[in-house]
């Protein structure tokens, strides 16, 4: 086996050795940083794939697929989140001939809304703003014909009223194509740092993440297929919920305790996608998050939670993208993200 295989193999095992601990379940702070605010990417089930093209917005979440079909390329993000909450996000790329590195940089935010500030008594003390923001700047580069790595630093902070919480991370990435063979393969830590300032003297910890990727593309037909596994730093996502009821036995009298197998954990990790091509111009995108839908649908009547979908769509230079996700009856996302390439252009206008 060649070394940078060797290397993408052993990049999800590396989680063991980062000094971070994974938290989920609300215990982490900056859940900005796990929002899938690129309408690619919540289209294919919220989590980053495994595409090696000119898009940008993957870049963003896997610095090693940042690659010179990127260059002078301009990306612009927007979700309407649940409850008036707004996300979005801009960034640009720049391929570096001379050394091969393609860089990117981008700047997201979450803006929570306007609040009202009132005292112990309930008086009306006027209104404040809660808000998050990314700050980040990342460099890809191909080692060889077939593996590529890149890493990500960001700069967080978070705004609530006059109080500040800062932090600071990194994502390191590596891709292993085979274009012979249609197969992609991806792996990413996300989140890899520390929360320099917080809210409170609590110690506190970042979203960190280990996910790997792959996709198929049929030489023959217009499918990329696609799989993500998230949080392979933890095994067990399981939780008790203490809103669920306690369902009772009606022959023995006796609480009935819900098993959770050995399939139930692995599928809380699994999300299954596919893009389907109708040429370089149009694009469907299918998802599922089965975690999402376990956590968030309502038990009485899921609908399509868990389920999302998208569209992509190339209007001369400009590539419009735009994906629904369904979390439950109550809450769904509209993600829309622009991109266009100056690149293309220039080269456009001076042929």
């Amino acid at each position: 086996m060649r070394k940078p295989v060797r290397l993408l193999v052993a990049l999800p095992l590396l989680s063991i050795l980062v000094p971070v601990h994974a938290q989920l379940g609300g215990s982490t702070v900056f859940r900005v940083l796990d929002i899938p605010s690129s309408a690619r990417i919540s289209g294919l089930g919220g989590s980053p794939v495994a595409v090696y093209d000119n898009d940008i917005n993957l870049g963003l979440f896997n610095p090693a697929l940042l690659n010179s079909s990127m260059a002078k390329q301009v990306a612009l993000s927007y979700m309407p989140y649940v409850d008036g909450i707004n996300i979005g996000y801009a960034a640009y790329a720049h391929h570096l001939d001379s050394s091969k590195i393609t860089l990117s940089g981008s700047m997201q935010y979450v803006d929570y809304g306007t609040f009202t500030r009132r005292d112990e008594t309930g008086m009306d003390q006027g209104e404040f703003k809660a808000g998050e923001y990314v700050v980040q700047v990342g460099a890809g580069r191909a080692i060889d014909s077939v593996f590529s790595m890149g890493v990500n630093l960001k700069f967080i902070t978070s705004n609530l009223d006059s109080y500040t919480a800062t932090g600071w991370a990194a994502d390191i990435g590596g891709v292993y194509v085979k274009k012979a063979l249609g197969l992609t393969v991806a792996a990413t830590l996300r989140n890899i740092g520390f929360v320099s300032s917080g809210y409170t003297d609590t110690k506190e910890k970042l979203p960190f993440q280990a996910q790997l990727a792959a996709t198929y593309k049929f030489r023959h037909a217009p499918f990329r297929l696609g799989l993500s596994i998230d949080n392979l730093q933890q095994w067990d996502l399981t939780y008790d919920d203490p809103n669920e009821q306690t369902q009772i036995d009606p022959t023995t009298g006796e609480a009935i305790v819900k098993k959770v197998t050995t399939v139930d954990r692995a599928l809380l990790h699994i999300v299954p996608n596919a893009e389907i091509l109708f040429g370089p111009n149009f694009m469907l995108r299918l998802g599922y998050n089965y975690r999402r839908r376990q956590e968030l649908a309502v038990d009485v009547k899921p609908g399509l939670s868990g389920v999302s979908f998208g569209i992509g769509l190339k209007v001369s230079r400009v590539i419009v993208s735009y994906s629904y996700a369904q979390f439950n009856l109550a809450g769904a996302s509209n993600t829309f993200t622009l991109a266009l390439r100056f690149a293309d252009l220039k080269r456009k206008t001076a042929g």
